[in-house]
């Protein structure tokens, strides 16, 4: 603990240092838009408000991006900051008490723009990955809300890597090792790709779908885009209600922003995680042997009445029970080809915001919805439905929040959730822009779900996909000691 409590401090040291700098020079601002330089495999933090604003002058950033040897006045800053003494995300972006302070564009290096056009294409990515659709043939009439900005043809597909080519290791550092995206395609290939036991180049398409950031590492391991339907949480009512009743709003703190802070720390990820291990537990004992649908939800009724697991009493309409009919993969000739017994279920897991009711109050816009995407009590189940993938209301001029981040499980059998790690992305793939490239992390769990001040919500997400797909061979630990 004394450790993570100096390298917090040494990490808002660096925040310090930079913010004096640009107290003294007029284009600090702007300069600290290349500190990518510095920061290609994050080993500092840097943050500026006026450039996290979207305050910045175009023509000056476009110099500055060729001059990076202007950036040599913040080295002095920059200097405390190594991969040796850099906190963990979950450290970065959480105060002593568990409240998160640091925002995706902060932790990101990211400006305003820049989040306008990652929450594009995040949109852009929901309407392209659905079967039948592809990434460069979206209908002319989609709505502009799905079709990203010219600012953001800049992505780039990355190129394709050899297939015997083995992966240089990660940097790794507190919770999280890191790499860029053409690594990442090496280690794919290796690991990730193998179907029916033999290794597959990623295709030009998977890496189309990768170079969307978070949620193309989870579009490129689920095969068709995620549908996000079977999602599961853990809430706890006693905590909510006796946090509400015996304490009271922070200074300066709204009620609703009371509110919103007390759901949100009601929330349990580990316990949400272990009840969607549990579930895909059942869903693939339910499978095994099940050559057609009615037999796996026999198998299914049967496991549950065994276990008396309140799942058993779902609707036969659910996303429960339907899950296995709507995923795509289940009705390929390459994956399932209707056969269920050639399927397994599979977790993901999904950050996003509450308060996504746009007719609703803007205090819950702002500071989260407490009622909203609660689970069942019983079952656990999240009723995604009202999820439309709407990023957090700014609640302060400038703010800009991005709209929900993805993380890829692929040990799937480790059971100890402090064990498993989590594949995401910093954003998508623009080498050549000004975003940069990308970058693939592969974060411990409770890196993972200590998220961003952007999200209030963090859901478990199982899904289908063919026994063939690896997910993650017993022993991958690149990146970390």
């Amino acid at each position: 603990m004394a450790g993570d409590r100096t390298a917090t401090a040494i990490s808002r040291l660096c925040r310090i240092s930079f913010r004096l700098v640009a107290a003294f020079h007029s284009v600090a601002a702007t300069a600290l838009r290349t500190a990518r330089l510095l920061t290609a495999n994050p080993s500092c933090v840097v943050r500026s408000h006026a450039r996290f604003t979207g305050i910045h002058n175009k023509g000056v950033t476009d110099f500055m991006y060729k001059r990076r040897s202007l950036l040599a006045f913040a080295t002095v800053g920059a200097l405390i900051c190594t991969a040796g003494v850099m906190p963990s995300v979950s450290h970065a972006a959480s105060g002593g008490d568990g409240e998160w302070e640091g925002s995706y564009a902060e932790t990101h290096d990211l400006t305003a723009e820049d989040v306008k056009n990652i929450n594009a294409l995040n949109r852009r990515a929901l309407t392209a990955g659905q079967p039948g659709n592809s990434p460069a043939e979206l209908s002319p009439s989609a709505s502009a809300l799905f079709r990203a900005p010219d600012a953001v043809d800049d992505r780039v597909t990355p190129p394709a890597e050899p297939l015997n080519r083995m992966p240089d290791a990660y940097r790794a550092y507190g919770g999280r090792a890191t790499t860029v995206v053409n690594n990442y395609i090496r280690k794919w290939q290796q690991v990730y790709s193998q179907r029916g036991g033999n290794p597959q180049q990623m295709t030009e398409e998977q890496r189309e779908q990768l170079s969307y950031g978070c949620v193309g590492v989870t579009w490129v391991n689920t095969g068709p885009y995620p549908t996000n339907k079977l999602a599961f949480a853990f809430f706890d009512e006693n905590k909510y209600k006796n946090d509400l009743e015996n304490s009271r709003p922070r200074p300066n703190e709204t009620q609703a922003e009371f509110e919103g802070r007390i759901a949100k720390d009601s929330f349990d990820e580990g316990k949400g995680f272990k009840r969607a291990r549990e579930v895909a537990s059942v869903m693939n004992k339910a499978l095994d042997n099940a050559h057609d649908e009615e037999t796996y939800i026999g198998h299914l009724k049967t496991e549950l009445a065994n276990k008396n697991d309140a799942l058993l009493y779902e609707d036969s309409r659910s996303s429960f029970y339907s899950a296995l009919r709507n995923t795509p993969s289940f009705k390929e000739r390459d994956g399932g080809n209707y056969d269920p017994s050639k399927m397994k279920a599979v977790v993901y897991s999904k950050h996003f915001w509450s308060g996504q009711d746009q007719w609703g109050p803007s205090e819950k816009r702002k500071y989260g919805d407490p009622d909203a995407f609660r689970p069942g009590q019983g079952t656990g189940l999240v009723d995604m439905s009202r999820d439309r993938n709407i990023p957090r209301s700014p609640a302060k001029p400038g703010e800009s929040w991005v709209n929900f981040d993805y993380g890829w499980f692929g040990a799937q059998a480790e059971a100890d959730a402090d064990k498993t790690v989590w594949t995401h992305a910093n954003h998508y793939h623009a080498p050549n822009g000004g975003m940069g490239p990308m970058n693939v992390y592969e974060s411990k769990f409770r890196n993972w779900s200590a998220g961003y001040a952007d999200f209030d919500r963090g859901a478990y997400v199982i899904t289908f996909i063919p026994k063939s797909w690896n997910t993650a061979p017993a022993e991958v630990k690149q990146g970390w000691p």
